[in-house]
């Protein structure tokens, strides 16, 4: 959301007013409807600054918003009345105050976590399910088609990175297929049917 901030790391001492570009543009394109910029067109002749410019925002200082005003009664009044054309409607804004000096930037921010990463930690790690009886089968029925060397390798590369151990030498191809998981079997079927 737009708002007034204090941000001595962005705007040093400057109290600014941070515009939501697509919001602000909105509000112009409803009531000036003049197509051009709303803030090369109307804003900086009003006399405001563009102290900075990111991407999809734009921190403003100017006459009647951030200078010689009351703090305890900001309003947006100046710069839609700017940018409308109209007069504003005096609703008070509060100032966001963020401290992000040196004592701040020293302490690591942990990402606040999403609804989904949070509701992946709840749930119990997921216990790998051995290979079904159709999929020992039809990879018994493929390790005949494609021949020992071929599943050997695959197999390894298969298990590789796995908590599932390598094919022994003197283990037999039917004992190697029921240490799979359903994942390792679904792999291994697929790298022996393809080319």
């Amino acid at each position: 959301m737009s708002g007034f901030t204090r941000d001595t790391k962005r705007y040093g001492d400057r109290l600014v007013y941070e515009a939501l570009g697509s919001k602000w543009r909105r509000y112009h394109d409803t009531h000036c409807r003049c197509g051009l910029n709303w803030v090369t067109e109307h804003a900086e002749p009003a006399g405001f600054t563009v102290v900075r410019s990111d991407t999809g925002w734009v921190a403003l200082i100017g006459p009647g918003q951030t200078e010689d005003v009351d703090e305890s009664a900001l309003t947006t009044d100046a710069l839609w009345e700017a940018v409308t054309g109209k007069p504003g409607l005096g609703w008070p804004e509060s100032v966001r105050v963020i401290d992000r000096g040196e004592a701040s930037s020293a302490i690591p921010q942990r990402p606040v976590p999403s609804a989904a990463a949070k509701q992946r930690e709840r749930r119990p790690a997921a216990e790998p399910w051995p290979a079904t009886d159709k999929q020992v089968k039809y990879l018994t029925t493929l390790v005949g088609k494609v021949g020992r060397e071929r599943f050997d390798t695959a197999f390894n590369v298969v298990v590789h990175g796995t908590e599932i151990a390598p094919r022994g030498a003197d283990e037999r191809t039917g004992q190697a297929l029921r240490r799979l998981t359903r994942a390792a079997a679904r792999k291994l079927i697929t790298a022996l049917v393809g080319p």
